[in-house]
């Protein structure tokens, strides 16, 4: 079985708001076994709406869509899933009468325009919201399953846990769960990843990929099996496998942060950690002061003009805090790339290491905080 998500409004298409449903139902087709190959975004017009559900519902055969199922004009949702499987809008009593007893709840009564939300196409099955006045609804047809969401992300959430997962499983007989696992990474890079594992890369179940980000990358390991027991093993197989061939560059599983990581070392040798940095913003020190009482602190140098300044703020930085560990980090443009110079101490010694930077430069300060936190949690491993 295979499934499609369109997310409806202009305000999408704008940049206005950031799509947070798309995520959301994404991961509960997932734990279905639900295979998901396809999402979409289109604007609240009612014939690039059917026109999109018209295209998904011939590729797949469950389509749900988010958003415009609002009162207003602009809401089309209604009439382009009709038009799109062919059949006229009807008025239905009962959905009105919910949304004016909503509407007493809080002493109001609805205008005129919400009688718009009472509209479905004929023949679908309407889905109660018992906490917004836009009713979600199924078509289902021979062919597919269509099923609309509001776009409100509490009002999407509830009714899809509650009544479509549901309804997915015993419609389409689902027995099947998908399992992902993400193998966190840092200080390789995704090429020398993909010469590593590239075979791997190449299966179909579990299937194997890499995710980019600034200083680090993630593996995704996906199993599809009868049950959870079935998928897990299958993982462990692949990743028993990854983990003999890329060692320490793995630091940690799913939402393990590289900073977690980094502190988890310190922690673990009842030590304490600040850190000096220039060229970040302070990116260093953000990311590791709400985890751990092993991060002492952190100070922001607004320029450097050699290591001396920098090792003095750090030496200062440890005095203050009582902290057996100082991690320095500068970065800053040289001709075409960036340079990020590190300085670590620990109580066996320093160590000082230069990296060199050539990729987009808003992602550089990124890059080289993930490039000091990797130098700490391997000294420390």
């Amino acid at each position: 079985m295979e499934a499609e998500i369109i997310t409806i409004g202009t305000e999408l298409l704008l940049g206005e708001i950031v799509d947070t449903n798309t995520r959301f139902i994404a991961h509960a087709l997932r734990e279905i076994g639900l295979d998901l190959y396809r999402t979409s975004t289109v604007g609240d017009n009612a014939e690039r709406i059917a026109q999109a559900v018209s295209e998904s519902a011939v590729r797949a055969q469950v389509v749900i869509t988010t958003g415009g199922l609002g009162p207003t004009v602009d809401d089309a949702t209604r009439e382009g899933i009709a038009h799109a499987i062919g059949v006229p809008m009807e008025f239905r009593p009962e959905l009105w009468k919910q949304i004016e007893d909503r509407f007493a709840l809080f002493g109001y009564t609805p205008t005129e325009n919400n009688r718009r939300q009472a509209h479905l196409p004929k023949g679908a099955k309407a889905i109660e919201n018992p906490i917004g006045t836009a009713p979600g609804f199924i078509v289902d047809t021979e062919e597919s399953v269509v099923i609309a969401l509001p776009g409100v992300p509490a009002e999407m959430k509830l009714l899809l846990e509650n009544d479509v997962i549901p309804y997915l499983i015993e419609r389409l007989s689902l027995t099947n769960v998908i399992k992902t696992r993400l193998l966190r990474t840092a200080g390789v890079g995704e090429s020398w990843l993909d010469d590593h594992i590239q075979d791997l890369e190449h299966l179909s179940n579990p299937s194997v990929g890499l995710a980019a980000h600034p200083g680090r990358v993630d593996i995704r390991i996906t199993a599809k099996a009868a049950d959870l027991q079935a998928a897990e093993e299958m993982i462990g197989e692949v990743e028993a496998t990854i983990r003999q061939r890329l060692g320490d560059a793995i630091y940690g599983i799913d939402d393990e942060s590289l900073e977690a990581a980094a502190l988890s070392a310190v922690e673990q040798r009842g030590w304490r950690l600040v850190v000096a940095e220039c060229g970040t913003n302070g990116a260093l020190a953000d990311g590791l002061s709400p985890l751990s009482d092993a991060f002492a602190g952190g100070k922001i140098l607004p320029q450097v003009e050699g290591s001396e300044e920098m090792e003095q703020a750090l030496t200062q930085a440890q005095t203050d805090h009582s902290a057996e560990i100082g991690l320095g980090l500068t970065i800053h443009k040289e001709a075409e790339r960036f340079l990020a110079v590190l300085l670590l101490r620990i109580p066996q010694g320093e160590v000082r290491k230069k990296r060199y930077y050539g990729g987009p430069p808003a992602y550089a300060a990124k890059w080289a905080v993930s490039a000091a936190l990797d130098l700490l949690r391997r000294r420390l491993a």
